[in-house]
């Protein structure tokens, strides 16, 4: 079970590395599409890389989708799953317009402390002190890496907190459904389930074109592929073996490996204050991989 744990926090650490160039794509592409026509294409490529992978490991195991409880779940989580994550994606997307994208970065990686409170709540599931401390450094390290201005709450911060909660949400949605259905048909429904909400709103609020589509093909490409294909399906196998908490503060390194990559890739300097919030949130992943100290017992 130790070794499982260890391959989950893994494969979320390539998920949040993943993620993180993923943002640059994102910028590439937010200059010749609109942000929901974006959301909606990359979801559709995502849907037919998670898909074709589960069709070759269908045939590889013909067997594995015999039991019909397990189906059901497939199903209904992927629709269940693909809800949550199409309205945090959509609450950050229209978000983001009206605020800044430190305030974003910062407002969206509160989930990591939302998750363990919503846990605690709604499932009666208690973390260690040792988790909790490095919860607090995490929000800490995450305020000094992504907050280069006052802190002040407007609409579209309001909106990002909207989308913090929702994706805590998908988190533990995952959790749930991931160790009761198919990780990769389950990923697949949810990309589907993304695709036609945000399409649908794209054609409400946007005017998609196949232009657009073409001008960004790169960037759609790599999120779509990269960002939702192999990363949410890699984050949909790892929460079969990690603790969701866990699991929110090692994808919050999403936001370190951005600035790392806009650094190398866009040529974006750091200042002193974003290397320490690096430093003090790879310290934060680190304690929580620590084992709890243990109780002393009196005999």
């Amino acid at each position: 079970m130790k070794n499982k744990r260890m391959l989950g926090n893994i494969l979320l650490l390539i998920t949040a590395m993943i993620w993180g160039t993923a943002f640059v794509a994102q910028r590439v592409g937010m200059e010749s599409i609109g942000p929901v026509t974006f959301t909606s294409a990359r979801m559709w490529l995502a849907a037919l890389t998670a898909g074709t992978a589960s069709l070759f490991l269908s045939r590889r195991n013909p067997n594995a989708q015999a039991d019909p409880e397990r189906k059901r779940h497939t199903v209904i989580g992927g629709i269940c799953c693909g809800l949550f994550l199409a309205g945090a994606s959509l609450f950050q997307q229209f978000g983001i317009v009206t605020t800044t994208a430190g305030k974003a970065g910062f407002i969206t990686a509160l989930y990591i402390l939302i998750v363990p409170v919503l846990n605690l709540v709604l499932f009666k599931k208690r973390c260690g002190a040792h988790v909790w401390a490095a919860i607090a450094i995490g929000v800490f390290g995450m305020y000094l890496l992504c907050m280069k201005e006052g802190f002040r709450l407007t609409r579209g911060d309001t909106l990002v907190c909207c989308c913090a909660v929702v994706f805590s949400g998908h988190i533990l949605c995952c959790d749930y459904f991931a160790k009761k259905a198919d990780p990769v048909r389950l990923s697949t429904i949810q990309f589907v389930t993304v695709a036609l909400v945000s399409g649908v709103i794209a054609l409400i609020v946007e005017e998609p074109s196949l232009a657009q589509i073409k001008a960004a093909a790169i960037p759609i490409l790599w999120c779509g592929v990269m960002s939702g294909g192999v990363g949410y399906t890699l984050q949909m196998i790892a929460q079969r073996f990690t603790d969701p908490t866990v699991a929110s503060l090692l994808m919050s390194l999403e936001s370190v490996f951005a600035a790392l990559t806009g650094a190398l890739l866009l040529g974006e300097r750091m200042s002193g204050r974003e290397l320490l919030g690096c430093i003090i949130m790879f310290a934060a992943i680190v304690l929580v991989q620590l084992p709890a100290p243990r109780r002393k017992t009196v005999e």
